[in-house]
């Protein structure tokens, strides 16, 4: 990932609301969830879920699928770790050494 794509994607999740719909995408894991419900969880009008989803699409953290009449959301895990791997990579590149796991966990954390 180059620096480019990744202040990209850090600028669109750095809008609370667009971080709340992404966590609650990939807290729902490799399925998604559909639009209606996402909206419904979230308490959020349908038009600015839309406009969130849309920006969160233009970085590529996200997929949508119609399914029959149903449109699903859906996190890309791929973008997640290349993302990660990007704020990781150079950690203690210094010399000194540090405790931080790169490894992403799939712990428990509250929305």
């Amino acid at each position: 990932m180059d620096l480019h794509t990744a202040a990209n994607a850090l600028r669109e999740l750095g809008h609370p609301t667009r971080l709340r719909i992404y966590r609650e995408l990939v807290r729902a894991g490799h399925e998604g969830l559909p639009v209606g419900e996402l909206q419904k969880h979230l308490e959020i009008p349908a038009s600015t879920l839309s406009h969130h989803l849309s920006a969160l699409m233009s970085a590529g953290l996200i997929s949508q699928e119609r399914q029959s009449r149903t449109l699903f959301c859906r996190p890309c895990y791929a973008q997640l770790e290349q993302l990660m791997a990007f704020l990781t990579e150079e950690c203690c590149a210094g010399g000194s050494s540090c405790s931080l796991s790169t490894e992403i966990s799939h712990k428990e954390t509250p929305l």
